[in-house]
């Protein structure tokens, strides 16, 4: 909204310091900034509102070290992550980008579905919240949008060299501009001609192929939004793990808007040139701002926890980042902490259930599953365990930045 007010004022009255609207890094800057203190600041009332609502967390019993002293923690505070990442997202971006406009339906969409997952646990008393099938058909039903949003929308197009090369008009050295193009090219890690076209999956289906793209970009973007934040959902086990992996993978993921959305940088790196997109790193930092202040009340030990609320909001909210970036192919690395917990879950209930059919008794892998619960269970504490995690994940992170050249 300030953006169109200073666009106006700079326009109508040349008002001194109203171009710095124009400018996504000073946006960005603010984002963080206003996110922040909301979750630093406001975060503190939310709490106590919860608490007075005695919407408190209910802990099943795991045999887990400091597991029953957390019950009563207040839930459902991914309220405070999504309210101080949309309220700066209204103040400084510009509403009418596609991009911003799908990250904004993500949150919401997916914050509802947790909501109501969070509300059955806490007032309906029953442990298992929202049936899991009606979890899947929401996230389904997101990225059917997404995919359609991203495949037929006009204004999501792509220029696979920033510039074409230079012309000299008189003094002056100008660029040669590339058209952008309509396509669902996107970026294969470690791979010299690092470029995938979905399209090229179905070619062997003759002339007009491109047209029915649409047939698998669509259930790739489902089975991407639907996995990462499934993924996310089962990294919030312990105090501070989900908000602190996903805020450096958020960082990660903004700075990949940002070189992808400028055109010089993009031209340097030689990687795909995404018109408008680097509108998104203004949603990314006040993405980030309200992870960091959430994590002040979410570290050992927690005076809130996100409940599904928070986690299926944050997870879907990365996969349609990084679908917009064309860095989908990477989330296996860069989210290598969900993919690990998702993986200890499926191999742990996979071989229980080989095993007991073979055999009449259920063997494990792991102690417990996901990952984090294992390492509970070898008496590591909660906050080494965390510790380890952000470290992990903040190799992750350079390895995906690495990724960019080493092809």
């Amino acid at each position: 909204m300030l953006y169109y007010l200073f666009e106006f004022l700079e326009k109508e009255y040349q008002l001194t310091g109203a171009s710095l609207f124009q400018f996504i890094t000073f946006r960005a800057a603010m984002a963080i900034i206003v996110s922040l203190l909301i979750a630093t600041v406001y975060g503190k009332k939310i709490i106590v509102f919860l608490q007075k609502k005695q919407i408190g967390e209910t802990v099943r019993d795991l045999g887990l070290e400091g597991q029953k002293q957390k019950a009563g923690t207040p839930t459902m505070g991914g309220l405070i992550i999504i309210l101080s990442t949309l309220i700066p997202v209204l103040l400084f971006a510009r509403l009418d980008n596609i991009y911003i406009i799908l990250l904004i339906v993500t949150m919401l969409w997916m914050g509802v579905i947790g909501f109501i997952d969070d509300y059955i646990k806490t007032f309906k008393k029953d442990k298992e919240g929202l049936k899991g099938k009606f979890k899947i058909l929401g996230q389904v039903v997101l990225g059917l949008i997404v995919g359609s949003t991203l495949y037929f929308h006009p204004e999501v197009t792509i220029k696979e060299n920033a510039i074409a090369g230079i012309v000299q008009k008189g003094s002056e050295v100008m660029p040669i501009a590339v058209p952008e193009i309509k396509s669902m090219i996107t970026t294969v890690p470690l791979i010299k001609n690092n470029e995938l076209d979905y399209t090229s999956l179905i070619s062997w289906m003759g002339d007009g192929a491109a047209d029915y793209g649409w047939l698998i970009f669509i259930p790739i973007v489902i089975f991407i939004v639907t996995a990462v934040s499934n993924g996310a959902n089962l990294t919030d086990g312990i105090d501070g793990l989900a908000a602190g992996t996903s805020a450096i993978i958020v960082f990660t993921l903004g700075i990949f808007a940002w070189v992808s959305g400028n055109i010089i940088f993009s031209d340097y790196l030689d990687i795909m040139f995404i018109p408008r997109s680097g509108e998104v790193v203004v949603f990314i930092a006040a993405f980030v701002g309200a992870l960091i202040g959430f994590l002040w009340y979410n570290t050992y030990p927690a005076s809130v926890f996100m409940g599904d609320t928070g986690s299926l909001t944050i997870g879907g909210v990365i996969a349609v980042i990084a679908i917009i970036v064309r860095k989908e192919l990477i989330i296996p690395v860069l989210c290598g902490i969900f993919f690990a917990e998702s993986i200890s879950v499926m191999l742990q209930v996979g071989y229980f259930k080989y095993t007991k059919k073979v055999s009449g008794v259920g063997k494990r892998i792991f102690l417990m599953a996901p990952l984090h619960h294992h390492y509970q269970k070898k008496g590591y504490h909660e906050t080494k365990i965390v510790t380890r995690f952000w470290i992990v994940s903040i190799l992750l992170a350079i390895i995906t930045f690495v990724t960019l050249k080493v092809r």
